[in-house]
């Protein structure tokens, strides 16, 4: 039986109202009789989160996705002549077939070239693909729910995806089907500031059209999101649970200023005011790319340096005395043939090394230490210098360690849409 917890709830609401009476006294009582204007009683910024809700809160879907599961038999391909009969037995009696699996997140709707489009996280959809595809798995199904009808979902095709920027793109296979909503603008993120207001709309867990509104709590968050390349994000306060994935984070003009994607739950809870969305520029870059189908990376985008690499502070202290390595900067230890960085003559690993003669590990290649004067720490400060920080052009001058003498190298950036080396950092 399901437990409610209405009574305790009541119960302390009304100890909070008797402490609140006896603290402001009878004068404050009698005023609360008083008839009150609940129209001009709305504050501007109340007034403000219901003219965005009345005008784009119907452009904000919930998605559905399902996906048959695989069948666990253990003689799953082995002709029914192989197989026990005993189990033959049982399987035809309770049948092999695996549940399906349903899971659910948000989307909003955009347009883009003049046709709508729907916009959500690729990890909210990613079940539902073939690996490394934006096509459908066999028996997976993704459908859009609008708020104008609840009980009417909408069959979409997935368009293009973008695991580096968790974006996905998709399409309504009716638009006969598509219901008079306004498609979200996009505000450039860029010119976002610390402090101002912030409005969520999404589906958390199953709840269709939850609203919540809070601040823009932080930018330029690096936040290690689906993909293995960390993204600056937007933080917020506003409340993001699991559900609110994929959908719109706007501002006080109902402008898409990101799209809601992860959050910090420490302890378990599901919110604990730390949200982070994707920025709505990142969306804007991306959408030429996402619109011609298949599966692009950030280095569509992007300019990327193609290395693997370390902080200096994740090696053994035993090795950095060894090698007599610098207390802090980034060690280089793979290049992608034919990168920007191999372009450049940046050098990674040329062998290993014997840690106290008990196992060896990969010997440091180069060291970055600095990218245009800027202490480079951490993998973080190289995407946040090369890849967020740079154009596609710019020429940078790192400061580098090589063989324990001091060089510069310039580095001509450049966008490649090569394959990077797996765990490619910038």
């Amino acid at each position: 039986m399901r437990r409610v917890d209405r009574p305790i709830a009541v119960a302390s609401a009304t100890v909070a109202l008797s402490l609140a009476a006896a603290s402001l006294g009878p004068a404050v009582i009698a005023q609360t009789s008083q008839t009150v204007d609940e129209v001009s009683a709305l504050l501007s910024n109340e007034r403000n989160t219901i003219d965005v809700i009345d005008r784009y809160g119907g452009s904000v879907v919930a998605i559905g996705v399902s996906v048959q599961g695989e069948t666990m038999s253990p003689y799953a391909g082995l002709p029914d002549s192989e197989v026990p009969e005993d189990y033959r037995r049982f399987r035809d009696y309770f049948g092999e077939e695996a549940p399906v699996q349903q899971s659910s997140g948000s989307g909003f709707l955009i347009e883009y070239e003049s046709e709508p489009f729907l916009v959500t996280n690729f990890h909210v959809v990613e079940a539902a693909l073939e690996p490394e595809t934006s096509d459908y798995r066999d028996g997976a199904e993704i459908d859009f729910t609008f708020p104008a009808d609840v009980d009417e979902a909408v069959a979409v095709d997935v368009v293009g995806v973008n695991p580096s920027f968790d974006l996905a793109l998709l399409q309504l296979q009716d638009e006969s089907e598509l219901p008079d909503a306004p498609a979200l603008r996009i505000a450039d993120s860029d010119g976002l500031e610390v402090g101002q207001k912030t409005i969520a709309i999404g589906n958390p867990f199953g709840l269709e059209s939850t609203v919540t509104s809070g601040i823009v709590s932080a930018i330029g968050r690096f936040v290690t999101t689906i993909g293995n390349v960390p993204v600056h994000m937007v933080q917020t306060d506003a409340a993001i649970n699991p559900g609110n994935s994929g959908g719109p984070l706007l501002d006080s003009r109902g402008q898409l200023i990101g799209i809601n994607t992860a959050l910090i739950n420490p302890q378990g809870r599901s919110f604990a005011g730390l949200g982070f969305a994707v920025p709505s520029n990142l969306l804007v870059e991306s959408l030429a790319n996402l619109e011609t189908g298949g599966v692009t990376d950030i280095s569509s985008t992007r300019p990327r340096l193609g290395i693997a690499a370390q902080a200096l502070d994740m090696v053994p202290f035993a090795l950095r005395e060894q090698l007599s390595l610098p207390e802090a900067g980034v060690a280089v230890i793979e290049v992608q043939p034919g990168s920007v960085a191999d372009r450049a003559g940046l050098r990674g690993s040329d062998g290993t090394v014997s840690l106290d003669d008990d196992f060896e590990v990969a010997s440091p290649g180069d060291i970055l230490v600095a990218i245009e004067g800027e202490p480079v720490d951490s993998v973080d400060d190289i995407n946040a210098l090369v890849t967020f920080g740079s154009e596609a052009g710019d020429e940078l001058d790192f400061s580098i360690i090589r063989d324990g003498v001091a060089i510069e190298v310039t580095v001509r950036l450049e966008v490649s849409t090569a394959n990077v080396v797996r765990g490619d950092v910038g």
